[in-house]
């Protein structure tokens, strides 16, 4: 069993569904990578701060690639049991993404 929750969504995403949700990200960036920037771990808790970096180079969201860089931080929790994520939350800067995108303007 495997749930992700995603910030405004109703109900979690199963283990394809996220494994579909990731595949479109490598499809639309197709260098994306991850670095984890912070790790920390109590109980049956993992917490990890990511940045992610890559080139918009596929349809994301609906936005035509627009081959820009972008550079976006995360912060993820996860619960394990028996060594596996069973539940695992997180939050993506995704204005800042969009707005590195040019897709939606910057504050003035």
């Amino acid at each position: 069993d495997y749930a992700r929750y995603l910030p405004g969504q109703a109900r979690s995403l199963d283990r394809e569904a996220q494994k579909q949700r990731i595949a479109g990200f490598h499809k639309a960036i197709p260098d994306l990578t991850f670095a984890i920037d912070d790790l920390f771990a109590e109980g049956d808790r993992v917490v990890f701060r990511i940045t992610l970096r890559g080139t918009h180079q596929g349809v994301f969201m609906g936005a035509a690639p627009t081959g820009k860089q972008i550079t976006v931080t995360a912060i993820d929790i996860a619960r394990l049991e028996d060594g596996k994520i069973v539940e695992h939350w997180g939050e993506m800067d995704m204005l800042g993404m969009m707005q590195q995108l040019g897709l939606i303007p910057k504050p003035a």
